[in-house]
């Protein structure tokens, strides 16, 4: 299930971006970036829509996952 966004307080949604950022050690190249940067930009893609919120009912928690990834596997 997709989560809009719009529906989070800002605090929350940092919050998730932040969990997201600190689990998956995303490889940024050779460029070093902070933390706050990386949430930064994990907000950021939420905002422009490149990426969402979903929830698993499956395993009753939250990801942020790439939107057009994320619509070629379920837009039948």
């Amino acid at each position: 299930m997709i989560i809009p966004i719009a529906e989070l307080s800002n605090e929350v949604l940092y919050n998730v971006a932040e969990s997201f950022v600190l689990r998956e050690g995303t490889d940024y190249g050779e460029q070093e970036f902070s933390t706050v940067e990386k949430v930064a930009q994990v907000l950021e893609k939420l905002r422009s829509g490149e990426a969402l919120l979903i929830y698993s009912e499956l395993y009753e928690s939250i990801d942020i996952v790439d939107a057009q990834g994320f619509k070629e596997k379920f837009d039948t």
